[in-house]
């Protein structure tokens, strides 16, 4: 990752030219040279044709065996040129080619256009297939479902007379708005491994050498300030690095880039990938530019989240003024959490929000008049009745780590996209996350802890990052009876108390989906952890709706368990371990980092109810495997009659291992595989051989 005055990221793109352009102006100047010049067909080779695998990327259904991307700013177009070669029958679906407005230029949704597309597929015979048609009558809209509605997301095209050993080639143009100036990014990992590619970028005609010194036309952002450099953000291989000519044009080419990366557990992918991000931008530094942004987001805030007099009245009868600090804050959580959270109800309709009279919120009390808001409304809305009470609180701005992680080198305030809100009570700092609905006091969602962001500070620092949870908060314990007879036929009920985050997971899902639907995701979470043979069904939850109670499953097992043979009954000692698939057990060798999200511990106790024609011959040994400061497992078993207890508990104190780390995590793992593979063997009494 490089950053220097001018590789570091800038600010927002598609930014306004605040005059017109004059007649003629994209003529002035022409800039062309051949590492720039759009890529144009090209005869395969006979190696290409015949090619059935690649030796630099085994196994693989498809690679790519050139890749170029252009935006030029100056004439307001971008063009996307690929070569693929199909390898097996999953790398057909590379046929269908996605333009999502486009991949080559941010944010220009509704300003851009496909004015060209050309593509053809070329047979391992030689036999050639041309995509015919203009691109109105060859893109195909493909829709998302979002809160219920279809929203557009991209458009495809696909190539013809796709098969196994086929090349694919395309190029399409995109036109964006000459009002408009946008810088690319480039994402350089594909789904499938790159051979070849090559990058260009013509920035705006200002920040070209030579443009003949049109000065009268300049680059604003949307708060009006002048747009005067050039950055970009880098993660790149060692090695690798943006080139940029002495007229101010960037290349990149790279040779050989691997697949995305595909592991378990791992953090955001976007955060993973090699890209490069371009940005004209106001500040000359990363400094610059995060105290700025920093200081008009804070002031935003306080300008929402002031204290208005209906805020104040509203305060004073939800607190008392003997209560605590903690006691008030407590309180208005409460009142802030039953709102309407809009982000997790259904998400309503222009004609329904104007019969409803509900308006995009512009102040505190805005939230609160219409009982409704954002997660981002309603954390505001809180810290505003907190400084409404008298207390000492600031809004945090982060990055959801389950969809990326801060950087900082990243300029793009946007990049920011959760709040929590901070009280500052007894000399200690406390985080709190009102605008998560069901989020327990004094508790964050996983996504907004080990988060890195911007915070409102008294003394001017406002870098922050949030603690990783530890892993006591975050329990679950199943404890049941399970009945077994001499055939292994089981019945059984188990209660899952839940806390944390777990806890918080079924109550969010309880609020976006019906009971039904709830009960089918549980019941499909169990699938993988029960043994084979047998079901398990949620029969209903206790304390779904209140976050401040242990949210209990009751849980319904039958089937067949075990094997059975002519005098003994062997059955997996560890109900829920017997075929659940324990991470990074298989995985030889870890090139990203593991992130499990949050620490937590599983606590099991299951006691199996024999029949009076079977004996305990065999149980699990008391087990105690430990990785040192991350992790360990206890089990232990006890007898009585007619039944025995099987106690397992594995606690997982760590979030996040590095690389390096994973020798050690995988040696964990797979102890705690080998102790669960450990069997309970009953075996038939002479009364029960009788029958």
């Amino acid at each position: 990752m490089g950053t220097s005055q001018d590789n570091s990221p800038t600010a927002r793109d598609g930014v306004r030219l605040p005059h017109r352009w004059l007649p003629g102006a994209l003529l002035i100047l022409v800039l062309a040279t051949p590492a720039l010049v759009h890529a144009q067909f090209q005869e395969p080779t006979s190696d290409e044709l015949k090619m059935t695998a690649d030796p630099k990327a085994p196994g693989a259904a498809a690679v790519y065996l050139n890749v170029e991307e252009i935006t030029n700013d100056q004439f307001h177009t971008a063009t996307v040129y690929a070569r693929i070669k199909v390898l097996a029958e999953k790398g057909k679906e590379l046929a269908t080619v996605e333009v999502p407005y486009l991949s080559a230029v941010r944010d220009l949704s509704g300003y851009s256009r496909i004015t060209d597309i050309k593509a053809r597929t070329i047979h391992a015979d030689g036999t050639v297939i041309p995509l015919v048609g203009k691109p109105d009558e060859l893109l195909l809209v493909k829709k998302v479902s979002k809160n219920g509605e279809l929203e557009v997301d991209s458009k495809v095209f696909n190539l013809p007379s796709v098969e196994v050993g086929s090349i694919l080639e395309y190029r399409y143009e995109v036109s964006y708005d000459e009002r408009i100036a946008s810088s690319p990014s480039w994402n350089l990992q594909k789904q499938y491994f790159v051979h070849k590619a090559h990058y260009g970028f013509v920035p705006f005609k200002g920040f070209i050498t030579g443009s003949m010194g049109v000065t009268h036309q300049c680059l604003t952002d949307a708060r009006g300030r002048t747009l005067n450099t050039i950055l970009w953000w880098t993660q790149l291989p060692p090695g690798v690095e943006v080139k940029r000519d002495g007229f101010g044009r960037f290349s990149l080419d790279l040779n050989d880039i691997p697949p995305a990366p595909q592991e378990e557990w791992m953090p955001p992918i976007s955060s993973l990938l090699y890209q490069v991000l371009f940005y004209y931008q106001f500040a000359a530094n990363n400094q610059d530019f995060w105290v700025s942004e920093t200081k008009l987001w804070s002031k935003d805030v306080d300008r929402f989240a002031e204290p208005s007099t209906s805020i104040r009245e509203v305060v004073k009868g939800l607190i008392a003024p003997s209560d605590s600090d903690i006691d008030k804050a407590r309180k208005l959580y409460k009142a802030v959490q039953t709102l309407d959270n809009t982000d997790f109800s259904r998400h309503k309709t222009e004609a329904e929000l104007k019969q409803l009279k509900l308006k995009p919120a512009k102040r505190a009390e805005d939230t609160w008049a219409q009982k409704s808001g954002s997660r981002q409304d309603i954390a505001l809305l809180y810290l505003a009745m907190l400084r409404a009470a008298g207390l000492t609180a600031y809004d945090m701005k982060l990055v959801d780590r389950s969809n990326g992680i801060f950087a900082a080198g990243y300029l793009d305030f946007d990049q920011l996209d959760d709040d929590v809100v901070i009280l500052a009570t007894g000399g200690q700092e406390i985080l709190l996350d009102p605008g998560e609905k069901m989020c327990p006091f004094q508790t964050l969602h996983w996504k907004n802890s080990g988060a890195s962001g911007a915070r409102q500070s008294p003394d001017g620092h406002y870098a922050a990052t949030t603690a990783f949870q530890a892993s006591k908060p975050n329990t679950l314990l199943r404890i049941g009876n399970v009945d077994v007879d001499e055939h292994g036929a089981i019945t059984g009920a188990f209660r899952f108390v839940m806390t944390g985050q777990q806890a918080l997971h079924w109550r969010q899902a309880a609020l976006m989906n019906d009971e039904e639907e709830v009960k089918k995701q549980l019941d499909h979470s169990l699938e993988p952890a029960v043994p084979e043979g047998v079901e398990a069904h949620l029969d209903h939850f206790q304390g779904l709706d209140d976050p401040d109670v242990n949210l209990i499953a009751i849980v319904n097992v039958h089937g067949s368990l075990g094997v059975a043979t002519s005098k003994r009954l062997l059955l997996p000692a560890f109900f829920f371990e017997t075929r659940s698939g324990h991470p990074f057990v298989d995985q030889e060798k870890r090139l990203e980092p593991v992130d499990m999200h949050y620490g937590e511990q599983t606590t099991d106790q299951v006691t199996y109810r024999i029949s009076p024609g079977l004996t305990v011959e065999g149980a699990p040994q008391d087990t105690k495997i430990s990785w040192q400061d991350h992790a360990v497992l206890v089990t232990k078993s006890s007898s009585a009659p007619g039944q025995i207890t099987i106690g397992r508990t594995l606690a997982r104190f760590f979030t996040v291992a590095k690389p390096e780390e994973y020798q050690d995590l995988r040696g964990f793992y797979q102890k705690v595989a080998a102790a669960d593979q450990q069997q309970l063997v009953l075996t038939a009494t002479q009364a029960g051989k009788g029958n």
